[in-house]
């Protein structure tokens, strides 16, 4: 399942002690797997914020998912990608 995979993910990041860029319009996907969250712009492309995500190194998807910090970071994260762009700042 996806929740599987995302769990495989970290696990990986965490033993090998890698380095991960992963790509993803999910909200949930981003908090949960992140130590940082980059937020891109609309064209052009620029860096909207970059969101710092601490909610330790050991999660656990329903445990982690009804944390008050993670509802509030996804909700940070969802307003910064539906900010309307203002016209001339690129964002």
């Amino acid at each position: 399942t996806r929740a599987d995979l995302e769990d495989l993910t970290l696990r990986l990041q965490r033993r090998l002690g890698m380095t991960v860029l992963l790509v993803t319009h999910d909200m949930d996907e981003a908090v949960y797997l992140a130590d940082r969250v980059v937020v891109l712009s609309g064209a052009p492309t620029t860096v909207s914020e970059i969101v710092p995500v601490d909610l330790g190194t050991e999660r656990e998807q329903m445990a982690t998912k009804l944390l008050p910090a993670f509802a509030e970071l996804r909700a940070h994260v969802l307003g910064l990608v539906r900010r309307p762009a203002r016209a001339g700042d690129g964002k």
